[in-house]
């Protein structure tokens, strides 16, 4: 009996991930933007915080 993903079907490296590549990267782009924007945040409340 035979599953659907046969060992002999699979050759290294013959996948495209190129969609897999631009969702990391896009990731990795709004990671970097939010962190740099939380910091910005941080920093103007403890510059104009209220007594």
């Amino acid at each position: 009996m035979s599953t659907p993903h046969d060992e002999s079907d699979y050759h290294i490296g013959s996948m495209d991930i190129s969609a897999h590549r631009r969702t990391y990267e896009g990731f990795i782009t709004l990671s970097k933007y939010s962190t740099v924007g939380i910091l910005l945040i941080m920093v103007l409340l403890a510059i104009f915080r209220t007594h």
